[in-house]
């Protein structure tokens, strides 16, 4: 309506209409919208077809090369095709070689050979000639642009660390998990393959995280209240005194399903959403947040990473830090967006002494990993399984202890 009044436009799948017409239709101008998750149901309809134009929003969509997804995309023909992503990088370099599969079929080789000339020598062997090689391949397909650079008039974000000191008891929880999982690894490594190796040491952080959020996340058998579900109650009648709106987010379900106690204590109304949420449900709860309902909203990782504007808040809450640092600047850029008039502050509540305070070193080399390829900078490596196993000693401690 703004840009091309004279384009048609349909959605794919609405209610009463003909897919296999909207499909069919070759009307000058025409434009049809189509979720992922309908494109793969038609897939074969829609690749026995070419089209003019391809757009992917939301590319990181298709970051899994072998999903079912994926292919549904890999398998569409158009004359030109355009990957948009705010995360075209957000863990490992094959999820670039999945998004210029899809843009630039044949570019980069098959995923066997992608692996073994540019991700294999990057990721685990800081091999930076292969990294100014890759760059160089891909530096004349990508325009890259920051919301600083494109949104002059967005007002500020400041983002503040607020760590929380665990009690005495919710701490000698946390450190019999963490001496259980360090010699659970060690002996892992040692005996299992690589890969298997890997998610098991993935598995004992995963249960180290959730201990470091609240001990009943790890041990359902403990009626300890967390010392971050406090402090996240006390920030809450906070910023709710002071007339602040916030979204609070969280990548486990069940801490945020926590979370809610200390709201409901003290009476203060909030939204909620997770992946369980309907679509129709999603938006009616997005919509009533947006004009007055609740003070908070409450949202899991995976169902309000994208897609969301919810200017209303002023204030993000990370309730605990992710390993990708895109997926937090996913989540907080809800608020911070076209439309906001307010500074929007994010807190990050990190339990002291726990492996959180790591996961936020890491978050450097995840940003230096995309900054490489997107921006010319050189990186680190992604962290071996080693390193993965160092994220849960202590500074004093030496392998094998």
């Amino acid at each position: 309506r703004r840009f091309a009044p004279s384009l048609s436009v349909q959605v794919f799948g609405e209610a009463g209409a003909d897919r296999a017409a909207q499909i069919a239709t070759d009307t000058p101008g025409s434009v049809l919208l189509v979720s992922y998750a309908l494109l793969q149901q038609d897939a074969e309809r829609f690749a026995a077809r070419e089209w003019a134009t391809l757009v992917m929003d939301e590319a990181q969509a298709i970051k899994n090369a072998a999903a079912k997804r994926s292919q549904a995309v890999f398998g569409l023909q158009a004359r030109f095709r355009l990957a948009l992503s705010g995360t075209p990088i957000e863990n490992r370099l094959g999820e670039l070689w999945s998004v210029m599969r899809a843009c630039n079929p044949g570019l980069l080789g098959t995923m066997a050979r992608f692996n073994e000339r540019f991700a294999g020598p990057i990721e685990r062997q800081r091999d930076k000639t292969a990294q100014r090689q890759l760059r160089r391949l891909i530096a004349p397909f990508i325009l890259r642009r920051t919301k600083a650079q494109v949104l002059d008039d967005l007002p500020p974000r400041t983002e503040l660390v607020l760590k929380v000191p665990l009690e005495a008891a919710e701490q000698a929880h946390y450190e019999a998990l963490r001496r259980d999982a360090l010699v659970a690894a060690e002996r892992s490594l040692s005996g299992d393959a690589i890969g298997q190796a890997q998610f098991n040491i993935l598995a004992g952080l995963t249960k180290l995280r959730r201990a470091a959020c609240d001990p009943r996340l790890a041990s359902p058998h403990l009626s300890l209240v967390g010392a971050k579900v406090k402090a996240f109650g006390e920030l809450a009648a906070e910023l709710v005194a002071n007339g602040h709106k916030a979204l609070v987010f969280s990548q486990f379900v069940d801490f945020l399903t926590l979370l809610k106690a200390p709201l409901d204590e003290a009476g203060i109304a909030y939204q909620y959403l997770d992946g369980s949420t309907p679509a129709a449900e999603r938006m009616k709860r997005v919509d009533a947040f947006q004009a007055g309902q609740g003070e908070l909203f409450l949202i899991s990782l995976k169902a309000g990473g994208f897609g969301l504007n919810l200017t209303v808040a002023d204030y993000v809450v990370i309730a605990d830090p992710w390993w990708n640092p895109a997926a937090e600047d996913q989540a907080s850029g809800r608020a911070h967006r076209i439309g906001q008039q307010r500074p929007v502050t994010v807190y990050r509540l990190v339990a002291e002494g726990t492996l959180e305070e790591k996961i936020l070193t890491l978050h450097r080399d995840k940003r230096e990993l995309a900054d490489l390829l997107l921006d010319g900078q050189e990186t680190a490596a992604l962290p071996s399984a080693n390193e993965l196993i160092a994220l849960m000693r202590e500074d004093k401690e030496e392998p094998g202890v």
